[in-house]
């Protein structure tokens, strides 16, 4: 059976992660899905989500082979674009399914997963590779306080100083919003640092293009996490690659960023 390839796969440009965690993020390429979950190119998409009305059987496929790179099951949850963390060695074959979107893992081999098609996911890890988390954070999880849920568990579970990685998501050129995710980030950032992510949408009357990667920043810094890399890929820009949900709406699959303990 076939597998992915490196081509098939984003490789954290993370200077600072540590020698005993392991992190990718996924692109659309390398799986089995048919149209319009595919490629783009006519080739078989690798299409991860299980939720979006593709060919079942072909998500699982999917999912092998990207299990067959990893030490573990990722541990996928429900997500609702709220702010609850998950503890990742929960989340097992057969138990109930867990919903949060964020999870944390501190024991080797346990998989933290994140699904997205155009939110931000975000990788975390300690600098002694003691504690990794994952967080599936949209406007409304980022500005509802998912990232600063994710640093307190770890935080918690014994993580010292923190880094983080910003996987691909729908980049400031072409995130169009209105007022009240503006607002809903005045609130979140109430010292003023909302404002420099969100450029006014020319000719479009209170509409603004947002800046997902410089909020995650801002809001990191906030809680003492200056470590943070990554913030280049858009989903939306790089059709190529990446599913986007805002470019190609109900026909979008899911892409994956996943991070572990050896």
């Amino acid at each position: 059976m076939a597998e992915l390839r490196r081509e098939h796969l984003v490789r954290p440009d993370w200077p600072d992660l540590p020698a005993n965690v392991g992190a990718l993020a996924t692109t659309r390429l390398g799986g089995v899905s048919l149209a319009p979950f595919d490629d783009g190119n006519g080739g078989g998409g690798l299409n991860l989500g299980l939720h979006v009305k593709d060919d079942p059987d072909a998500v699982q496929e999917n999912r092998r082979r990207l299990q067959a790179l990893l030490p573990g099951r990722p541990a996928w949850i429900a997500q609702v674009h709220g702010a609850d963390v998950v503890d990742a060695s929960l989340v097992r074959p057969g138990a109930p399914v867990w919903t949060g979107d964020a999870s944390t893992a501190v024991d080797a081999g346990v998989v933290c997963a994140i699904l997205t098609a155009d939110c931000l996911p975000v990788l975390f890890a300690d600098l002694e590779g003691k504690v990794v988390g994952a967080a599936h954070a949209g406007w409304r999880g980022l500005a509802g306080g998912v990232l600063q849920a994710t640093v307190a568990r770890m935080r918690a579970q014994g993580a010292g100083e923190i880094t983080a990685w910003l996987g691909p998501a729908i980049g400031p050129q072409a995130f169009e919003v209105g007022t009240d995710v503006l607002e809903a980030f005045r609130a979140a950032l109430p010292d003023g640092g909302a404002d420099a992510a969100f450029r006014p949408y020319p000719g479009r009357e209170s509409k603004y293009l947002a800046d997902m990667p410089l909020l995650a920043r801002r809001l990191l810094a906030r809680d003492g996490v200056d470590r943070v890399h990554g913030g280049t890929h858009c989903t939306f820009s790089e059709g190529e690659r990446f599913y986007s949900y805002r470019r190609d709406g109900a026909g979008s699959g899911r892409q994956a960023s996943l991070i572990w303990r050896v």
